[in-house]
């Protein structure tokens, strides 16, 4: 059996350190690397290269398809 294990990340490691020093949840340090995750995947690059821009747009698509204000906000 092979493994499929992906290395973690400099970027993603230092959010969940930054996360943890603010005592956020597990819960909510999933949910916040899963926000990013998929603004990295509609940016389609690494989200540290994010202009403020970009995160109007990405903002902008997740309204005109339908997100709710919590989760908006949440992203």
């Amino acid at each position: 059996m092979t493994s499929t294990i992906k290395p973690i990340t400099p970027l993603r490691l230092r959010m969940i350190d930054d996360m943890r020093m603010r005592k956020l949840s597990p819960k909510t340090q999933s949910s916040y690397v899963r926000v990013v995750k998929r603004f990295s995947s509609f940016l389609g690059r690494s989200p540290d290269t994010a202009s403020a821009e970009d995160l109007r747009r990405y903002q902008l698509y997740l309204v005109d398809h339908g997100i709710s204000s919590i989760s908006l906000n949440a992203a």
